[in-house]
């Protein structure tokens, strides 16, 4: 009897083996990535004003940290085509390998950067260069991290699943950079601002070693595979893609405004609003976000697996709803300076969000063709970075300093669900069918 084989002519035994090792080697390295690329967003809201802009009063340092805390999204497109390319022309391992170097190098940099009382205003001009390689590499990151666990998915059952699992990566960076902040924070006691926030800089160059082990050892992917096997390599894919799917594109970065805006405020703003306007503790919101991504390790691959069973757009639709309600009832939480109630309400900030960002990897991979995957899924991805998650915290900052209320954030978080819910109805349903064949673009 002839041994089972998958599209990549592998054993099936064999092809479970490399599901795993993919799905294993796309988590860990995405959640190294995000574990430096959050280190910056916590200590850009509890420090980075007063160490790199200590002339300007307290909210306008606080929306200069945010602005070079931008930096990292607005290079984040760049990254997206520059590594998309390479994704669709030499492969998702070789590519994968890059983006963690790039990521990687920029956190540990990061670390020794001289404050403006050292160097003056050229710290904070090293901090931007820096964040916005931390912006690049994460750029290419996420589009290689989902097509290395989705394209070598057994049946098309499971792809949402599958996909979930880079996207589980985020939580566990959250989780890992908020408990290094919290540990070196009470570690360090009042030289916090002045040596412990650099250690958890300096660590992730060990997070990056581990990645690299890992990553070397996996196989490229059945789907990419079939592309070199077939002659189907596109010389110029994001040239093609913007080209052929522009829509896909568009709708990619508009649908994700209900997802990444808020996580942006539930998990970077927070620390500047609780802990410096409502004058909460430090250690306390640290608890609570740790928390809330500990409550995403669950949701996150559930709403994967349920998109898998009701339709990613089914499934997403429910999450950006839920999160155009949520906003009002967080603020109106947090408002209340009552401790139980600002924890219950940072804990459960993340779910709407997770409801979204379960089964967005396969929606947004799955709408483009795979000679142009890699560098469709990235771009349409990245581009929400200028339009929702970068200028969020800046927004929110904005907004509480024109308004003096948190419900002046809630109804922005509200726009941004009525934009995901219009662009999410708009965008291709592949849901169970085949992507391993050419679409018709």
């Amino acid at each position: 009897m002839a041994m089972a084989t998958t599209v990549g002519g592998l054993p099936q035994a064999e092809h479970s083996a490399q599901l795993r090792k993919a799905v294993i080697a796309s988590t860990i390295g995405t959640a190294i990535e995000w574990y430096d690329f959050f280190l910056y967003g916590t200590a850009a809201g509890l420090v980075f004003g007063k160490l790199y802009f200590p002339n300007h009063d307290a909210l306008t340092a606080t929306l200069l940290a945010f602005g070079t805390y931008f930096i990292g999204f607005a290079s984040r497109p760049i990254g997206a085509a520059i590594f998309g390319h390479f994704g669709d022309r030499i492969g998702r391992k070789a590519t994968l390998i890059a983006t963690l170097l790039f990521m990687g190098l920029g956190t540990f940099f990061i670390a020794f950067v001289p404050t403006y009382a050292s160097i003056g205003v050229w710290g904070a001009v090293i901090l931007t260069v820096l964040r916005a390689l931390q912006g690049i590499g994460i750029g290419g990151e996420w589009g290689g991290s989902v097509l290395m666990s989705m394209e070598w998915a057994r049946t098309h059952g499971q792809r949402g699943l599958v996909a979930s699992w880079p996207q589980f990566g985020v939580p566990c960076g959250l989780l890992l950079s908020t408990l290094a902040i919290g540990v070196f924070s009470a570690w360090s006691g009042d030289q916090f601002a002045v040596w412990g926030w650099r250690i958890p800089f300096a660590l992730s160059i060990i997070l990056v070693g581990i990645g690299l082990w890992i990553r070397l050892g996996i196989l490229e992917t059945p789907v990419f595979q079939q592309l070199l096997d077939q002659n189907k390599i596109e010389n110029a894919p994001i040239v093609e893609v913007i080209k052929k799917q522009p829509k896909e594109i568009i709708l990619s970065a508009l649908l994700r405004m209900a997802e990444q805006a808020p996580f942006y405020i539930f998990t970077a703003f927070i620390f500047a609003y609780a802990v410096g306007t409502l004058k909460m503790s430090r250690d306390f919101i640290l608890s609570a976000v740790i928390v809330a991504a500990i409550v995403s390790f669950f949701t996150i691959p559930i709403a994967g697996h349920l998109s898998d069973r009701i339709g990613r757009k089914n499934m997403y639709l429910i999450g950006a709803a839920v999160m155009g309600v949520f906003g009002f009832i967080y603020f109106a939480m947090v408002d209340t300076v009552n401790p139980p109630l600002v924890f219950i309400a940072i804990v459960l900030s993340l779910i709407p969000h997770d409801l979204q960002y379960g089964p967005q990897a396969a929606l947004i991979a799955e709408a483009f063709t795979p000679r142009l995957r890699y560098s469709g899924a990235s771009l349409g991805y990245q581009l929400a970075s200028l339009v929702a998650g970068g200028p969020s915290p800046i927004i929110a900052t904005a907004l509480f300093a024109a308004y003096h209320s948190g419900y002046a954030i809630a109804f922005y978080i509200a726009a941004c669900a009525i934009v995901s819910l219009i662009s999410a109805a708009m965008m291709p349903d592949y849901t169970g069918k085949d992507i391993s064949a050419e679409y018709d673009t």
